[in-house]
């Protein structure tokens, strides 16, 4: 019997649960809602539509998010449906465990000044409250 090829992924934005891009999953397996370590940004990037996270040595904040297991079809076509500069990485979640996250560049995200939404306590937050701005 062949095992295939599966992904761990922690997602933290659009295509979370409710979420516009949510269907980018193909037939994803939900695993449960999780948190990174502390040691992580998140932006809002572009016009708002997505978030860049990255890694950082010291302020870091806990993203809440969801974990899913994707085939490695599955996955491929995630990472296509990402903007082009988003990159897969393995991500460290609080409670041990490592999943890979999609990750944007900090150097651009610098560059383009988007805006830190780190203590906004997550995408949804930041996207619930932005829309009632």
């Amino acid at each position: 019997m062949t095992k295939h090829a599966s992904h761990t992924v922690f997602i933290c934005g659009s295509a979370l649960r409710g979420q516009p891009d949510h269907e980018n999953l193909q037939g994803a397996e939900f695993l449960g809602e999780a948190r990174t370590t502390d040691a992580y940004r998140i932006h809002a990037v572009k016009d708002g539509w997505h978030p860049g996270i990255y890694e950082v040595t010291a302020n870091g904040v806990s993203i809440p998010g969801e974990l899913y297991r994707l085939s490695e079809n599955s996955f491929n076509y995630l990472v296509s449906t990402e903007p082009p500069d988003m990159y897969p990485a393995n991500i460290s979640l609080d409670d041990g465990r490592t999943a890979t996250a999609m990750f944007y560049p900090e150097q651009l995200i610098r560059e383009n000044g988007w805006p830190d939404i780190s203590d906004y306590g997550g995408w949804v937050s930041f996207r619930n409250r932005r829309s009632k701005d």
